[in-house]
């Protein structure tokens, strides 16, 4: 696989409309997540926060990304969404401003999930998360269910970590 056949050549916009590029967290790993602010799964905000805290100055990186594709549960603006999230939940993660995650109108970082996974592996709801490798190759994927801090994920994110 060639360097453009990864996830670092994509980039994102941040909540604050600065540039995210993946390639600027090259040689850690990135649990993507695709988020929302009114969804039953919602309180996964403070697992995520929890596993940031945990893991972050090992390298690990959690991105949120805000989305209003399921069920409208997305609504606020960028203003909104990051006022509820550090308000409620003590977010202090990257947030990314809002995205279409499935359909033909997806982030292409979501498109590219939908070419490496096919179809079955792109998110069916609200808090789908990607595990992105320090070298950019898609690790692992789960749904929403799946809680942030269960050993499924973080045996994986220590699995890319350097030991500490």
């Amino acid at each position: 696989m060639t360097e453009t056949d990864n996830a670092h050549r994509f980039e994102f916009s941040s909540i604050d409309g600065e540039r995210l590029p993946l390639d600027a967290w090259r040689g850690r790993p990135v649990l993507v997540v695709n988020t929302a602010s009114f969804c039953g799964y919602t309180p996964q905000y403070l697992d995520l926060e929890a596993l940031w805290q945990h893991f972050r100055d090992r390298g690990l990186v959690v991105l949120g990304v805000p989305s209003n594709d399921f069920g409208e549960q997305e609504p606020g603006s960028a203003v909104e969404i990051r006022q509820f999230c550090t308000t409620n939940y003590s977010v202090d993660f990257p947030l990314t401003e809002k995205c279409r995650v499935i359909g033909a109108e997806a982030h292409p970082f979501y498109r590219w999930i939908a070419e490496t996974l096919g179809e079955a592996g792109t998110p069916r709801w609200n808090f789908h998360k990607y595990l992105v490798g320090p070298d950019g190759e898609l690790v692992a994927a789960w749904p929403s269910q799946i809680s942030p801090t269960d050993s499924q994920i973080t045996g994986e994110i220590e699995h890319l970590l350097p030991s500490g």
